[in-house]
């Protein structure tokens, strides 16, 4: 399955984004906050100081990436992988960030998926706490990842209604 193309995200404020690079079906980007004065301004996870807070991400279509073989990936899935030693507060806030703007950029992304990995459990609640749930653990080469997805609520609304036959 080939990628889609990866849409440029724009992000909201306070947030800016920086494009360091692309490519068809993965990006690159520099997010931006100015300074708020609280704890996600500071530590090893953020360039602070007078530009407030720096994290690097990368935003990849699931078909073209590391996890393209490790569940049945939609054609519009995008993976969300956040630099490391960023925070687990900030990581909610950049994660909640990116899945709104995946959300605008691409309204046919089925699933923005975060991989933490299975030995970080505070990975785990920081995206739980942005709106991702845990789905289940896989082996990639080099990693055992536990893998969480954020989806519309179009792809979660489901009639429970066994008994009714669509069309009848």
């Amino acid at each position: 399955m080939d990628a889609e193309s990866m849409p440029a995200l724009s992000v909201p404020d306070p947030w800016t984004a920086e494009t360091l690079s692309r490519s068809r079906g993965s990006g690159e980007l520099r997010l931006r906050r100015p300074a708020s004065g609280t704890a996600l301004d500071t530590g090893a996870d953020a360039a602070s100081g007078g530009d407030g807070v720096l994290v690097e991400v990368r935003v990849e279509r699931c078909t073209a990436g590391r996890l393209r073989e490790a569940y049945p990936v939609g054609a519009h899935d995008v993976e969300i992988r956040v630099a490391e030693g960023t925070s687990p507060a900030l990581l909610t806030e950049v994660l909640a960030v990116l899945v709104g703007a995946i959300r605008v950029a691409d309204p046919r992304c089925r699933r923005a998926v975060f991989a933490a990995p299975v030995d970080r459990p505070d990975m785990v609640a920081a995206a739980q706490a942005a709106g991702f749930r845990y789905v289940l653990d896989v082996d990639v080469p080099g990693a055992e990842l536990s893998l969480l997805v954020a989806e519309p609520e179009w792809v979660t609304c489901v009639g429970m209604d066994l008994d009714r036959v669509p069309g009848a």
